[in-house]
């Protein structure tokens, strides 16, 4: 498809994602209409942005325009073949977050949702499934993929066992390592990664489409934790995003930052420089929180992220996979 064919589309994908609150799609990283895409849904920490409680420029600076655009991070899937749609994440902000994905679907007159994702237990994570229960959208056994120590914290824990014991949602157990079918173009597998683990273990997420490969890693501890190189994990896909959560440890001057042992996006770069180009590119940092510099358009950071090769993840973006 040339270029005069793809803008009617990409704009019209502009006016949705812009009336769900969510930023339009930059150009140079948002797809033409295929058959499965991959949509950045939200970008932020668990938190979002502005955090409660912040009084600091980052937060008490925004418009209301901007605050309205920042969401918790999150990943929506779409099979068009075969009328499909999963999110990757359930957050505080499901409700715009699953309005966005739908209205990019065009099986109008398929189900809301086929399934949710879960990395763990933390709030920005899992939160949102209040919205499946009987106060909101009282949902009827809605597939919900966790790791077995997360099934059983969601159904032996209020409020969450209410959704489990009114069939609000159904829990499927994933193995690790093993590799679940959604679609005839379309399957997804976890894997552990090292993180704080109080009431669930976190994975990380390998999604597979006809065409490409994508690596899914919002929350980790450092890397050098991980059994895995993260630099060779990345040259095996062709989408990587990655724990972005701290550009570096100053933006916490007043906390211990060995209690909230993220990878910084500088530990990050200097880790993944032996990367090639093409490698790098692959790349998209996500998951940044409030204080965390690449949220903020201009910053030296953002455009020291760029000069080095890599990507800074974007709220509606349309990833052909």
């Amino acid at each position: 498809m040339g270029q005069s064919a793809a803008w009617p589309w990409l704009l019209g994908t502009a006016l949705l994602l812009s009336q769900c609150g969510l930023p339009d799609p930059d150009p140079k990283i948002a797809s033409v209409k295929s058959e499965v895409e991959l949509i950045v849904l939200g970008t932020t920490q668990d938190a979002g942005s502005p955090q409660i409680g912040c009084t600091r420029s980052c937060c008490a600076q925004l418009s209301p325009e901007e605050a309205a655009r920042r969401m918790v991070v999150s990943l929506g899937l779409i099979d068009r073949s075969q009328g499909r749609k999963y999110m990757i994440e359930a957050t505080p902000d499901l409700p715009a977050q699953l309005d966005a994905l739908n209205k990019l679907d065009e099986n109008k007159g398929g189900k809301l949702l086929d399934g949710l994702f879960l990395t763990h237990a933390h709030i920005g994570h899992y939160s949102g499934l209040m919205y499946l229960g009987k106060e909101a959208m009282d949902a009827q056994q809605m597939p919900v993929h966790v790791m077995p120590r997360m099934a059983s914290f969601l159904s032996s824990n209020g409020p969450w066992e209410q959704l489990v014991e009114r069939r609000n949602i159904r829990l499927e157990e994933l193995e690790e390592g093993q590799w679940k079918e959604l679609s005839e173009h379309l399957s997804i597998r976890s894997f552990l990664v090292p993180h704080r683990d109080e009431y669930s273990e976190t994975v990380g997420f390998e999604i597979s489409g006809p065409n490409k490969k994508v690596l899914f890693i919002p929350d980790i501890d450092k890397w050098e934790k991980w059994s895995k190189d993260i630099a060779q994990e990345i040259k095996a896909v062709d989408l990587a995003f990655v724990d972005a959560t701290f550009f570096s440890g100053a933006e916490l001057p007043n906390r211990d930052m060995s209690e909230i042992p993220h990878p910084s996006v500088r530990e990050s770069m200097d880790r993944l420089s032996v990367l090639s180009e093409e490698d790098r590119r692959k790349v998209h940092f996500i998951h940044f929180n409030h204080t965390n510099p690449l949220l903020k358009t201009g910053s030296p950071e953002l455009e020291l992220v760029w000069e080095m090769g890599f990507q800074v993840a974007q709220n509606g973006s349309v990833h052909p996979i």
